[in-house]
C-alpha cells in the first residue's frame, strides 16, 4: 500500500533524475493529514522551490503572503530552512494541505509552459488520510486541467468546477475541485487584492475563515 502523506520532511531532497540530454525532476511530498479540509494543488515547485525543497519559495510567489492575510490573527512562521516545518504546521493547523498535479517531469526553467513528459502524484494514496477533504484548490490553469483524474482517484462525485457544486446522493465523496488565479509571479495580470478575494472565498465557503 502506498506511504501515507505526511508534512514534508525538509531532508528529503526534491532531486533530478537525470537521464540523456534533459534531466527529469522529482517533486515535493505532500503536506497533508486528517485536519485537511481544502487540498491546495499545484502544477509542479518551481526551481526556487526546488532548490529550497519548500513549497512556493520564490519571495514574489504570493502565495505565502496570501495565506497571512486570510488568517492575520495567526503569525505566520518566518521563511527559511528553520521555520518551513512550522509553516507546513502552521498551514495544517488551518485545514490546509499542499501537494502538486506532477510526482516529476522534465523542464527547462520555471514556466509551466516548458513542462514536459510530466507524471502525475498518486492522487489515491490521500484516501483514507484526509477524511474531512472537502475541495481541491488547484493554484493555476496547468493543475486545473488535472482535476478530473484527481477527482477521479479520490473516488469523488462531482465534475470540476469554478462554482460550488451539487453532488446529489451518489454515495460518492462530495469533493469540489475549483480553479484558482495562480499565485505565480507569472500570472501579472491578477492583482494581489483580486487573488486574494478569490483565495477567500474558497476558504469560507468550506468553514475555514
Amino acid at each position: 500500500m502506498p506511504p501515507a502523506p505526511v508534512a514534508a520532511d525538509p531532508s528529503v531532497a526534491a532531486a533530478p533524475d537525470a537521464v540523456g540530454p534533459s534531466t527529469r525532476w522529482l517533486g515535493l511530498p505532500p503536506v497533508a493529514g486528517a485536519r485537511t479540509v481544502v487540498l491546495v494543488l499545484g502544477s509542479f515547485p518551481g526551481a526556487a522551490s526546488l532548490q529550497a525543497r519548500q513549497y512556493y519559495a520564490h519571495p514574489q510567489n504570493h502565495f505565502w503572503k496570501i495565506l497571512q492575510a486570510l488568517w492575520p490573527q495567526h503569525p505566520l512562521p518566518p521563511a527559511g530552512p528553520n521555520g518551513y516545518a512550522d509553516r507546513c504546521a502552521w498551514l495544517l493547523d488551518r485545514g490546509l494541505g499542499l501537494w502538486d498535479v506532477y510526482q516529476s517531469c522534465e523542464r527547462e526553467g520555471s514556466l509551466d509552459t516548458s513542462i514536459r513528459n510530466a507524471r502525475l502524484n498518486d492522487f489515491a494514496a490521500l484516501r483514507g488520510v484526509c477524511p474531512q477533504l472537502a475541495a481541491l484548490a488547484h493554484n493555476g490553469a496547468e493543475s486545473f486541467r488535472h482535476a478530473p483524474a484527481a477527482l477521479a482517484a479520490l473516488g469523488a462525485a462531482g465534475q470540476p468546477t469554478r462554482l460550488p457544486h451539487d453532488v446529489g446522493e451518489s454515495g460518492a465523496r462530495p469533493i469540489e475541485a475549483v480553479r484558482l488565479p495562480s499565485t505565480s509571479p507569472a500570472n501579472a495580470s491578477w492583482s494581489f487584492e483580486r487573488k486574494l478575494t478569490a483565495w477567500a472565498d474558497v476558504m469560507a465557503r468550506h468553514g475555514l475563515l
